[in-house]
């Protein structure tokens, strides 16, 4: 079985998140969708809200997937939560060439560290790539619009996150 790992702070879960999910789920018999704990970045929802963020949107988007999808939190280093799940893929999203930067720089370090755990990079639909969640918060707090770029139960969770 080749088991996959997407993993990410999923801050909240985007459109693009959705659409590499799909992506990674035709190369993959189980992906799993790791969610980092990130205290770095400050998650906006906690981590247990964005498990079941995530999960809820796995229930209605993916069950027509090739590919089992699981939640799985983690806090430890990535490279160990592979092997936890026993991935044999680390699934990364690029958006832009930015991205690229850092994540070449993370793929040299967790080859050191595991050489037989694989990273592949994948591009969301054009449409998608450049939602980020950083952007995405920023555009819901100042109460814009953010419906192009999560789904209608994230739109209501980030709506009602904003409003108190």
């Amino acid at each position: 079985m080749r088991i996959g790992l997407y993993p990410g702070t999923f801050d909240p879960i985007t459109l693009g998140h959705l659409d590499i999910i799909g992506r990674a789920a035709a190369l993959v018999d189980r992906l799993v969708i790791g969610v980092a704990v990130n205290r770095d970045k400050a998650p906006l929802f906690g981590l247990d809200e964005r498990v079941a963020m995530i999960t809820a949107e796995c229930d209605r988007s993916c069950r027509d997937l090739p590919a089992e999808v699981i939640v799985h939190p983690f806090e430890n280093l990535l490279i160990d939560c592979a092997r936890d799940v026993g991935a044999s893929l680390i699934i990364r999203g690029l958006r832009a060439v930015a991205d690229f930067e850092y994540e070449y720089q993370m793929v040299g370090m967790n080859r050191a560290m595991d050489s037989a755990i694989e990273t592949v990079f994948l591009m969301a639909e054009a449409r998608h790539q450049a939602i980020a969640s950083r952007l995405v918060k920023e555009i819901a707090r100042l109460g814009g619009d953010v419906s192009k770029f999560v789904t209608p139960a994230v739109e209501a969770a980030l709506r009602e996150r904003f409003s108190g």
